[in-house]
């Protein structure tokens, strides 16, 4: 008899038809993450110019959502790098400024990629938040059935949740090194097939982390709705890469977005040794010249 199989953590993703009958609900708090990247052939160490998502947001919005501001408010703004996770502690109070609190379960969607919201996702898993569902197919779905949407714009006020870290979540680049020749693990490359073999400049030096796989992350989500693939096809995507569940898996891409996705995937299928490069390749790649590279 063949065991059905189902997500780790089915509250972990909800459908728009599952938010539009809740949109009201006062125990829910609504957010769009978006961000966009708008990449440059010229400069390894800038890959990318980085565009919040606010003025969208102003513009058009899920009702009832506020907005979180990945890059100008969530990210260490010391950093050379463009999305390094702040201090846990810091973060904390970033996101309880914004309304997050135990007493309500956070919706998190997007409008260019669920990658935005899986980034989310972890850092509040990061801080001890777990009621915490990426919208499936984003606000690109929600406008293709017709559900409302508001010029309204709305902050929640501050809320509060017992801050718990999980320091395990984001890793640097020590860990990577470490996990080269660690038999027991695997390091997967989230960006896309050209940039891993080594095709695409666009990080500066050639190529991938050694020993790395790669399973782009788009090929995880339906290319028309943008939500995610079913589980039989997912389980199949890392089945034929032999990635198991036995392993320690360091998931990467160019700034630790893309890998939040494919990390979460895993988690949702149950993998329980699941971690992020923060800086990915901005860092192995553009910035870090020492760091070994290989390519085809």
């Amino acid at each position: 008899m063949t065991t059905k199989l189902v997500w780790k953590n089915p509250n972990a993703t909800v459908s728009c038809e599952w938010l539009h009958n809740n949109l009201n609900n006062p125990d829910i708090r609504i957010y769009d993450c978006t961000t966009y990247l708008h990449y440059q052939d010229n400069d390894p160490s800038l890959p990318y110019i980085v565009e919040s998502g606010r003025k969208k947001y102003e513009i058009k919005h899920i009702k009832n959502s506020n907005f979180m501001d990945l890059h100008l408010d969530l990210s260490d703004e010391k950093s050379p790098y463009r999305f390094t996770l702040p201090k846990l502690e810091k973060l904390a109070d970033k996101f309880k400024n914004l309304g997050i609190g135990a007493d309500f379960h956070i919706i998190l969607y997007s409008r260019n990629g669920a990658q935005w919201s899986a980034r989310l996702w972890w850092m509040l898993r990061s801080v001890g938040i777990d009621n915490v569902s990426i919208l499936d197919g984003g606000f690109n779905e929600w406008e293709r059935n017709g559900l409302p949407t508001s010029q309204k714009i709305l902050n929640f006020p501050p809320s509060d949740f017992e801050f718990t870290p999980r320091e395990n979540i984001f890793v640097n680049k020590q860990v990577v090194i470490d996990a080269i020749d660690n038999p027991e693990s695997v390091i997967l490359n989230s960006l896309t097939r050209d940039i891993h073999k080594g095709q695409n400049p666009r990080y500066g030096r050639l190529g991938r982390i050694p020993k790395s796989k790669n399973i782009p992350f788009h090929e995880l989500l339906d290319s028309e709705t943008g939500k995610f693939k079913a589980i039989e096809e997912l389980t199949k995507i890392f089945e034929i890469n032999k990635i198991t569940k036995d392993k320690n898996i360091v998931n990467y891409c160019g700034g630790g977005i893309a890998a939040s996705l494919e990390a979460f995937v895993l988690y949702q299928l149950g993998f329980e040794n699941v971690v992020i490069y923060d800086n990915s390749l901005h860092e192995w790649a553009a910035i870090d010249q020492t760091l070994p590279m290989e390519n085809d």
